[in-house]
């Protein structure tokens, strides 16, 4: 069995270390960081617009930089009711024509905002209802939306997209109740940074967006990773009983071999021998190990040999003490009724070999063969 153990050792370790390097690997990979600057050269592509509060109103908004930052100026003017203007990430396919994009995988955006003067703006996601959204029609799109504070020395700003508020304006334009404010970001034409109506009025702005990031948790990675470790853990326990199961069968076979010349202990008062104390007494042992009463006494009192000399004929003909002999003897005879004859209880054959104890045989048995009886049987059925 070293052999099979050494075996086994090296695999689990070999299986743990890739387990613990695809780990690794997958857990990374499903921290996603997906960078919207520079313009076009990440992964979700998209060109710089505008919005205004509506056409013919004296609010104006210009994009001045959208490649390694997004820069644009504002002023509003109060001529309507609710002065606005924003800038727009409006998101494109490879082809450059305008895309709905899933940003369902990300929870937050960061970035790094500085506006002169101090300003407090808000961040919009769009997104298409299915209740009420209407294609090219962003008016019609739910319009979560989160707050910011802006600084002149400038502000690191992160968002978080599962905790944005849908305007009450967007509720009672389609007669909705405020009550639904659960929304998806999986179809979102844009990213709109604007002002607020705290935002000063009269006054040229300037905003000036850095690094603006995407963060999230794509969970394929982890599902996969899941389904390879249980899929390769559950390998290696049916290969490992599979194999404990043909390496127990192969000790056993190796420990009967071994043990032939008890398991024909019938014939060791047959065999000649130079010294008739030596016939005598394994004669007598070998007649009488399977009673339970069986003890050093009762061989010399039978035999006539004194009890050192016996002990000395063990060692010198077999190896082994009167106790570790006898033991051997009615374990060998043991294994073999349990390998022979299967509806044998375990407790008859111990009865059967001389044990009065069941429990001291199971012990025995085991320190033996390195299993129980049961699982002797079992090998030996195999």
């Amino acid at each position: 069995m070293g052999a099979f153990y050494r075996k086994t050792l090296a695999a689990l370790l070999c299986l743990l270390a890739g387990s613990l390097l695809l780990g690794y690997a997958c857990v990374e990979r499903s921290y996603l960081h997906t960078p919207l600057l520079p313009a076009r050269d990440g992964t979700l592509p998209w060109h710089a617009g505008t919005s205004l509060d509506h056409k013919g109103a004296a609010t104006t908004i210009a994009i001045h930089e959208d490649r390694q930052r997004l820069r644009f100026g504002f002023r509003l003017v109060p001529s309507s009711a609710y002065p606005f203007a924003a800038a727009d990430l409006l998101f494109e396919d490879r082809d450059g024509k305008p895309a709905h994009i899933d940003l369902s995988r990300y929870d937050s955006l960061t970035f790094g905002a500085r506006c002169a003067p101090a300003n407090t703006l808000m961040l919009s996601v769009p997104t298409f209802d299915d209740r009420v959204s209407r294609r090219n029609d962003l008016l019609s799109y739910r319009t979560p939306t989160a707050f910011f504070a802006c600084t002149v020395a400038g502000t690191r700003v992160e968002i978080d997209l599962s905790r944005l508020e849908t305007p009450q304006w967007w509720f009672d334009m389609f007669k909705l109740d405020l009550s639904h404010q659960a929304y998806k970001l999986d179809r979102v034409p844009k990213i709109a940074i604007g002002s607020t109506f705290q935002s000063p009025v009269n006054i040229a702005s300037t905003v000036v967006i850095e690094a603006l990031v995407l963060n999230g948790r794509d969970f394929r990675y982890l599902y996969a990773l899941a389904a390879i470790l249980i899929l390769a853990w559950g390998g290696f326990a049916v290969w490992f009983f599979r194999q404990h199961a043909a390496a127990l069968v192969a000790d056993v076979r190796e420990k009967l071999q071994k043990d032939l010349p008890f398991v024909a202990y019938q014939q060791l008062s047959l065999e000649p021998h130079r010294d008739r104390e030596k016939a005598a007494v394994l004669r007598y042992i070998a007649s009488h190990y399977a009673d339970a009463g069986m003890e050093l006494d009762k061989v010399v009192a039978a035999t006539g040999v004194n009890r050192n000399k016996l002990n000395d004929i063990l060692k010198a003909e077999l190896g082994f003490t009167f106790t570790a002999y006898l033991n051997k003897l009615r374990l060998t005879e043991a294994a073999r009724l349990l390998s022979e004859n299967d509806a044998l209880a375990v407790a008859e054959i111990a009865y059967s070999v001389g044990y009065a104890n069941v429990s001291y045989f199971n012990k025995l048995f085991k320190e033996e063969y390195g299993c129980t009886p049961k699982a002797f049987r079992t090998a030996c059925a195999n």
